[in-house]
Order: C-alpha cells, then structure tokens, then sequence
C-alpha cells in the first residue's frame, strides 16, 4: 500500500469513526430522551392510582380481601391489556401474589427487584420487560402494604427509534463515503508537495553535477528535509572537489619522479660506456625515486580513506605508540626528550601510529642535529616541539594542506603530504591537530585523538 493510500485511509477511517460515533450518541440520546418521556407518564399514572380516594382500588384493601381483581381506573378502562394512554395497572402484595386490574386478561410477571419492593411496601424501580412479543416498560412503587405497577408498550417507541436508526444508517452511510472522499483529497494535497520532493531528488540522482540544489520553500518540515538534502549534497560536493584535487595533486606530483626515472632508466640502457662510479651513482638514483614514489603512492591512498574510521575502534596506549616509533632505527639517530604519561585513546592503531610518525618525521626533517626534540604527552594532547626555523606567518593557515611545501622544503624529500594525514587521522577520531610556532624559536605540533 503506498503512503498516499495509507493516509487517505487513515484520514477516511478517523471521519467514518467520528459519524458513527455520533450517530451512536444520537440514537442513544433519542431513545434516552424517549424512555424518559414514558417513564414520566408511567409516574404520572402511577401517582393518580396511588392516591385515587377509590377505597376499591386501595391496595391494601385489595391484598387483604383476597379479592382476585380491582375496578381499573377509569383512563385506562378502555384498553386493559398492555395499551391506552393510562397503562396497564396491576398490584402486587407482599406474599408475592398479583391482582389484576378488573377485565384484564394477562399479568406482567414480578422481577426480583418487583418483588422486594412489595414484600417491603417501599421504593420505586422502572425495567424494560418482554411479555410474550410485547416489550413493556413498567414502573413498580411501593404503596406501604405491597407495590402498584404500571406498564406500558414499547412499540410505538421502537418503532421510531427503528426509524431513527434508519435514518442515522443512512446519514453514516453518507458520511463514511464523503469521508473516503474527503481522505483522497486530504492525502493528494498534503501529498503534492512530497511528490515534487521526489520527482526533484530523483532528478538529482541521475544528474552527475552535484552542484544541484533543492529548491527550499517557506519553513515547514519539507522546507526542513529540502535544506538537510542539500546540507548532504554540499557535503557531497566538497568531498567531490576533494577528490578530484587529489587526483590532479597527485598526478601533478607523480609527473615529477616519473620523469626522473624515465630518464635514469633511459640513460641506464647505455650504462655499458659509463664509468663504474656513473652505473653506482645511477642505480642509487632510481631507487631513490622508486622509494620515493612509493612513499608518494602510499600517502595518496592513507588521503584517500577520508576522515571516517573504517574498522572497530580499539583501545590504543598511546605512550607506548610513541615510545616505540622513537625506538626506529632511522629516528634513533635524532635525540628525544620524552615526557610521556600513560594514555589510553579509542582509535585504529595503524592510523595514530602513522599520525605520530609523521609528526616525528616532521620534527627531524627541521629540527638541528645538535638540538634535542622534545616530545610531551599529557592530559591526552601530544605535543612534538623541535628547535628548527618554525613556520613563516604566511605558511601557518597551510601547514596541513595536501602536497602544501613551504618555500624551505622544496628541496628536501618529501611530498608535502605528512602533515595533511596527520590532520586527517585526528578528525578521523574525532579529535584535532594544531600548528604554532614555540616560544623562543622551533615549531610546536599538538594533536589529539577523540575529545
């Protein structure tokens, strides 16, 4: 079932509920409003036969007679069984025995609550009863030595509450179909806009440019939900843009070594009329660039991961990532000074070992080999500060660009890639990487993995 069914038949179902339950309220209003009108006539004649000065028609004088009837009072002597405008009268005594009004042909059988009240002589009760096929609506007072009760039909009354019912059947069966109606209506309008909604997105996904927009009307939730689409196509562009600048960045740097090693290789395919010192000096060169190019490719693709985890995160000690990545033989030549206090990160081990050693790398490519790094861990922020020339003013909002050299290291291996991993091995954890020159000379380096 599609939404808009599902809404027109929700909307159709809560309508319908309400017309039939209206319906159901009316009718029994009308046949409360009915009962009430019949009950008030019944009290009526109830309270004529009570006080008629008749001693005939006393009811105790009746019970203790022993008389099997009693003249019926005049309104209703013309219509003894069950009908007339003054109801059937019958008495009930206190043993239980019934005596009928004179010329009457049937009695109304005593309820429970019938014969309480005329053992007692006191209190009133009204009951619906069925005598053969007639329903009866009696009243039962009581008279102080047994109990009057006047009846009265209920056919004329069910009959126009038969046609009361008819007629709400009708008015709800109107209503149930205007509210089905109503409920397509309701849900091809409220629906209209989201169908445009749809008919806009599904444009934008086959439509390769990502710099399409939904259009954002007024400030309802499709207003909401148009702007969060369009917060996720600008970030969609940004990591487009991103990628696409890497890949022109990448390429433009592989061009370099590429072309390098052209030329060793060419020039080594003659290596037979170069002198023996040439041959060395070359097959030094190509591996130079082939280890070159192979840290350039291996940069690219740590970039291209994006700043999102991509496994379960773990519990890294940290200290020891870096007490270890000092430990390496290439950097044990430089000289540390550690100041690492025990630290637990959640992150991807592979990840911040390569953050911290490119920050390393970083400190021993500038720092002087006579001049001690010094590497801080505390509170979890590790800080690596080396004693070389710092940044320039100009290159400190670069520092973490991708393939970004400062004028000074253009000379000096390297891609211009190591600081950009850094940065995005820290976001990647959710935390933050910052550059700054340190008071009295050198650059200070702060990252921290999570929050």
């Amino acid at each position: 079932m599609t939404l808009r069914h599902r809404i027109a038949a929700v909307a159709g179902a809560a309508v319908a509920v309400a017309v039939l339950a209206a319906a159901a309220v009316i009718y029994l209003a009308l046949r409360a409003d009915l009962l009430g009108e019949i009950d008030s006539a019944l009290h009526e004649r109830s309270e004529q036969f009570v006080h008629d000065p008749d001693p005939d028609r006393d009811g105790d004088q009746v019970c203790a007679s022993n008389e099997r009837s009693f003249p019926a009072p005049a309104p209703g002597s013309d219509d003894l069984r069950f009908g007339g405008a003054g109801g059937f009268i019958q008495i009930a005594c206190r043993d239980g025995t019934i005596v009928r009004a004179a010329g009457a042909t049937t009695t109304v059988p005593l309820t429970p609550a019938a014969r309480a009240i005329a053992r007692s002589g006191r209190g009133s009760d009204v009951s619906t009863q069925a005598v053969g096929d007639t329903s009866l609506r009696v009243l039962t007072t009581g008279t102080g030595a047994g109990a009057v009760q006047v009846a009265r039909p209920l056919g004329e009354a069910d009959h126009e509450l038969d046609r009361i019912v008819a007629v709400l059947a009708i008015v709800a069966a109107a209503g149930v179909a205007l509210a089905a109606a109503l409920g397509a209506l309701v849900a091809r309008t409220a629906l209209a806009p989201i169908d445009r909604f749809t008919r806009r997105t599904e444009a934008l996904s086959h439509d390769p440019d990502v710099s399409e927009r939904m259009e954002v009307r007024g400030g309802d939730e499709l207003a909401r939900l148009a702007r969060s689409f369009n917060t996720t196509l600008d970030a969609l562009e940004r990591s487009v843009e991103a990628q696409r600048h890497l890949v022109a960045d990448a390429s433009h740097e592989l061009r370099t070594p590429m072309a390098s090693l052209r030329a060793n290789i060419q020039t080594l395919e003659a290596a037979d009329e170069l002198p023996e010192e040439d041959r060395a000096a070359l097959r030094a060169d190509i591996v130079g660039e082939l280890d070159e190019l192979t840290a350039l490719v291996a940069d690219v693709v740590e970039l291209a991961r994006g700043s999102t985890p991509e496994r379960a995160l773990d519990d890294v000690r940290l200290d020891r990532v870096v007490r270890a990545l000092v430990e390496r033989p290439r950097v044990r030549a430089a000289e540390f000074r550690l100041s690492l206090e025990p630290t637990v990160v959640q992150g991807e081990p592979d990840r911040v070992s390569r953050a911290v050693s490119n920050l390393l790398d970083n400190a021993i490519k500038w720092s002087p080999a006579d001049r001690a790094i010094d590497v801080e861990l505390r509170e979890g922020i590790l800080s690596v500060r080396d004693h070389g020339p710092g940044f320039a003013p100009a290159d400190l909002p670069h520092v973490f660009e991708r393939f970004f050299r400062a004028g000074g290291a253009r000379g000096m291996p390297g891609s211009g890639l190591g600081l950009a991993i850094v940065k995005q091995a820290a976001e990647a954890h959710g935390g933050w990487v910052t550059a700054a020159n340190a008071p009295g000379g050198g650059a200070l380096l702060r990252i921290r993995f999570g929050d």
